[in-house]
């Protein structure tokens, strides 16, 4: 079935829903509008000025900036050309951002941001292919070899707007609108071919549960460069959804209660995250506050049935709820801005046992499933299609088989059209039909749900000859108020092992409960005392497992794992063989000690 194409999809939501305040970005403290006839102006302007310098349709156009306005504007710009976009995470190293774009052949580079365009022009000589770098926002010092943006877009005449409007007709269904390059957490990064049907199917089924209207305001803080948050945001730009732009992860609490947003999507990290600062707060209250938050945690457990799963509830339960959600939850919630109606989860599997504290505490948090090669959701839930612990049932026209080791193989017009000049690549996971091989493991439950169990490449296979899957039990750690985070290790090993991050403050909170103190994290993870009370922790997670996945010994770290130290992808994805080698004495450490976890 073929779908409008993206241009043709923002012009209708142009000329349909004018918005005074269709996108916003907080600039020196306020937060600035922009008019979706603005957006149209800067669009069209960008597409001429574009089209002057050569661009033509097929032509690969890199797409370097944090999220903001202008990336949205460049987006339109080029396909509206009918030419290709090549977006690079906007903190992406410079051997990535030159890889990326050498082997797209991009010509043109458009780049927003100052650290954006001193990163760009620092490699800019190892940069075969590109003629012209336009600049947005870049600073005055920056005067060479860049055409200016604000320039290129000052006046922009009508017909420039008639002529973009003349030139996007043209753009078909079946032609390729971005090349994205995967995040590499092995390996070479491939760049997925993605066409306006692709992403155009996508973003009209995965989202219309959800009925997105001009009422309804969103935040936009995942990377654009990624598809699930670019997927998303055109749904909401497509349905007049006014959406605020936060440049940097780090600022999205301060969004968050400006805002007041009803609709966003996020990765597992951002709840983890959400979820040890509550606990933290908590944690650091005393006396009767103290109190009264256990006490709605137990509530707030007590109600997952009720809440998470539509099942019944006592009188006395429903009355309890109701005075810690005056007292706590509300107090959660405004955290938030208030006034969710949707968290839209994806990017990894969620913990059970997060999702369900989300939904007790009156926040929905719906999980999905899908991967860039399939432009990206394959399965969804949604409201009024909701099952905690699953990640949805397959969204309209997508096919989902199980293979007999338990991969996922998915097939429907989202699917891809191939990885960028790497036809072996391509053969490798895609057959002649069209049946993608995701590498993920997972089944279908009775009622057509489907549930990942982990990556295939990420299971374990110890000495025994035991599989063991990480994330779950990962999960499971990570739940825990003491962790902040874990991975596993153990291939071909006579045991499973862990490195584990400790949340420093709330480990601090109960040594000082015990009169401890410590000088810093260096000394907190190398300290005996938390050592042994993070072993007990360990050992409530072994008693869930079996014998053969439960963790026998632990290493605590100083430092949580970071993208800027190499070892997550831009989702916040663990880059297991990255951690692996940068902490290779360490996991060797561990094996050569006896096992202090039983």
């Amino acid at each position: 079935m073929a779908y409008a194409t993206l241009t043709e999809k923002f012009l209708n939501a142009v000329d349909r829903l004018p918005n005074d305040r269709a996108l916003s970005l907080r600039v020196n403290g306020r937060w600035e509008p922009m008019s979706s006839a603005e957006f149209m102006r800067r669009v069209a302007g960008l597409s001429r000025a574009l089209e002057q310098l050569g661009v033509k349709p097929g032509d690969r156009v890199g797409l370097f900036s944090p999220n903001r306005p202008e990336w949205h504007i460049a987006d339109f710009a080029i396909l509206g050309l009918g030419a290709v976009d090549v977006p690079v995470y906007f903190n992406e190293s410079p051997d990535r951002i030159v890889y990326i774009l050498n082997h797209s052949g991009a010509e043109v580079v458009f780049v927003a941001g100052e650290m954006q365009a001193r990163r760009l022009l620092e490699c800019r000589a190892r940069l075969a292919s590109v003629k012209h770098i336009i600049c947005a926002g870049a600073p005055a010092d920056i005067d060479h070899d860049v055409l200016r943006y604000e320039t290129l877009t000052a006046a922009t005449a009508d017909t420039a707007m008639a002529e973009y409007r003349q030139r996007a007709a043209r753009v078909t269904p079946d032609q390729i609108a971005t090349i994205i390059y995967t995040s590499g957490t092995t390996g070479e990064p491939k760049g997925v071919m993605l066409t306006h049907n692709n992403l155009s199917s996508n973003e009209e089924t995965s989202v219309a549960a959800y009925h997105m209207n001009p009422a309804d305001t969103a935040v936009s803080f995942l990377p654009l460069s990624h598809v699930y948050e670019r997927v998303i945001a055109y749904a909401y730009l497509f349905h007049g959804v006014c959406v605020s732009y936060v440049e940097r992860m780090e600022d999205l609490p301060q969004a968050l209660v400006e805002v007041h947003p009803t609709l966003a999507a996020a990765v597992p990290r951002v709840f983890e995250k959400l979820y040890a600062n509550i606990m933290q707060k908590g944690h650091e209250s005393a006396g009767l506050k103290r109190g009264i938050f256990d006490w709605s945690m137990r509530v707030a457990r007590n109600s997952v049935r009720w809440r998470a799963y539509g099942e019944g509830a006592s009188s006395w339960l429903g009355f309890c709820w109701k005075i810690a959600d005056r007292i706590v939850y509300s107090k959660i919630r405004a955290g938030t801005g208030g006034r969710f109606r949707g968290f839209i989860s994806g990017g990894g599997p969620l913990a059970r046992e997060l999702a369900e504290l989300f939904w007790a505490v009156g926040i929905p948090v719906y999980q999905g499933y899908g991967l860039t090669e399939t432009s990206p959701v394959v399965s969804a839930n949604c409201p009024g299609a909701n099952k905690v612990g699953t990640v949805g049932r397959p969204i309209l026209d997508v096919s989902v088989r199980i293979a007999a080791d338990g991969e996922i193989f998915v097939h429907g017009p989202c699917v891809m059209k191939g990885y960028y000049q790497k036809p072996e690549d391509t053969s490798a996971v895609l057959s002649a039909d069209g049946w993608l091989a995701t590498g993920d493991i997972g089944h279908v439950d009775e009622d057509g749900y489907l549930s990942i169990t982990d990556r295939k490449k990420d299971l374990f296979k110890t000495a025994a000859g035991k599989f063991v899957a990480p994330q779950p039990i990962e999960n499971m750690l990570k739940v825990n108020p003491l962790i902040l985070n874990a991975v596993l290790v153990g291939d071909a090993r006579k045991f499973i092992a862990a490195l584990i991050v400790p949340n420093f403050a709330n480990v601090e909170a109960a040594a000082r409960a015990e009169r401890r103190t410590f000088a810093s994290h260096e000394q907190l993870a190398a300290d005996p005392w938390v050592h042994e009370l993070i072993g007990g922790e360990v050992a409530k997670v072994n008693a869930k497992l079996a014998q053969y996945e439960t963790i026998k010994t632990f290493a605590l770290l100083d430092h949580d794992f970071t993208f800027d130290g190499g070892q997550l992808t831009h989702t916040l994805k663990l880059k297991r063989r990255v951690i692996a080698e940068r902490y290779a004495q360490t996991i060797e450490a561990l094996y050569a000690e006896r096992p202090p976890v039983s």
